[in-house]
């Protein structure tokens, strides 16, 4: 196995401040991973998202897989050498992409079959298969294959689904080779069944993956549902392996999920957003389209330090979005993405300090999810 290893630096209540040791570097959490689905943080150049404060990078393998095929970026040294990204590198295993796939997946026993959103070419991903590609990228963390349930499932899909699951964590974790310098991470699964999800628990916790993560929320439950299922998984799993939280969140989801003890974090939010004209800022999120913004010359977010603040007023920012010019996306993008690092930090040095309580009400007194 790689020479991977987490550490626990401080504890504040349930949150842990620690450190992740990958073969590209330490990774300082909480952490979160800005999302490069197709090996690229959409708008930014490497320096950029570096310059963000961001270590570990989440591409994905579906995508990967398809375009442009996990043995060429084999045969060209690797995810990190065929970009030039030098940090950690997470890759999610692709169970949620073919599970976005619904109307043209078949899920068996064995795999998954599944029409490629490309070109309509059909494929196979089975748990070897996946962590054979993960391997051929030479990432830092792959993901172990998973299904995942949607809200509507039923009781007897959800159990027939973990009773999948669990069997390919095995076949993943059994696939994955000792000589791969990154690990893998077990996934938790198991919809909206408290049972389910202390199995799910249960069953990964008992193999060797060095990490583990709760998938399957954030798919549309109602939010105390949410926080039901989340503080239960974080409190029961493993004190001793990082935790981590896929596809979540807001900002204020962020917070909460740290003061339950998640340690790694990955969503589109700041960079889909940003392409869309949402930027996230310390008293809540704002519409840089919005009217109200044609003649401001305030930054952004006057807390923030980033480029795009220091050197971009809001009036300017609207007029690029307004007039369609692609360097609005750019400059939204590297002040969310900045954002969420300055938050993560924040958050780690509050739990260093024992004052992580202070920091959660600080922020909600500046917060407001409805500002726009």
């Amino acid at each position: 196995m790689s020479d991977f290893r987490f550490e626990i630096l401080a504890c504040d209540g349930r949150a842990r401040r620690g450190r992740l040791h990958t073969a590209h570097g330490p990774v300082e959490t909480p952490c979160f991973m800005p999302v490069g689905t197709l090996a690229n943080v959409k708008t930014l150049t490497w320096d950029d998202v570096r310059g963000t404060g961001a270590s570990m990078v989440l591409a994905n393998t579906y995508h990967l897989y398809l375009r442009p095929g996990h043995e060429l970026i084999r045969d060209l040294g690797g995810l990190h050498r065929f970009t030039g990204w030098e940090g950690a590198i997470l890759t999610d295993s692709g169970g949620f992409q073919v599970y976005s796939l619904s109307k043209t997946r078949k899920v068996h026993a064995d795999g998954v079959e599944f029409r490629s959103h490309l070109d309509g070419s059909k494929h196979y991903f089975t748990p070897e298969l996946v962590m054979e590609i993960q391997d051929a990228l030479g990432v830092d963390v792959a993901m172990a294959f998973d299904e995942c349930c949607p809200f509507s499932a039923t009781r007897e899909y959800a159990e027939e689904s973990l009773v999948r699951t669990h069997a390919w964590a095995r076949r993943s974790l059994e696939s994955w080779p000792d000589s791969a310098p990154g690990v893998p991470y077990g996934i938790v699964q198991g919809a909206f069944f408290e049972d389910l999800r202390r199995e799910s628990v249960d069953t990964l916790a008992s193999m060797t993956f060095p990490g583990l993560a709760i998938g399957g929320l954030a798919v549309g439950e109602p939010k105390t549902l949410y926080r039901e299922m989340l503080d239960l998984c974080a409190g029961l799993m493993p004190t001793e392996r990082p935790r981590y939280l896929m596809g979540v969140g807001y900002p204020q989801d962020l917070v909460e999920a740290v003061g339950l003890g998640v340690d790694q974090f990955d969503c589109v939010l700041p960079t889909r957003n940003a392409r869309k004209g949402m930027v996230f800022t310390s008293s809540g999120p704002l519409s840089a389209k919005a009217a109200r913004y044609a003649r401001s010359d305030e930054p952004v977010d006057g807390r923030c330090d980033c480029r795009t603040c220091a050197t971009v007023s809001r009036a300017y920012l609207r007029h690029l979005f307004h007039s369609h010019e692609l360097l609005a996306q750019r400059l939204a993008t590297l002040h969310n993405v900045h954002f969420y690092q300055a938050l993560m930090a924040g958050l780690r040095e509050a739990i260093e300090h024992g004052r992580l309580a202070d920091f959660q009400r600080e922020f909600a007194r500046r917060y407001d999810p409805e500002q726009r």
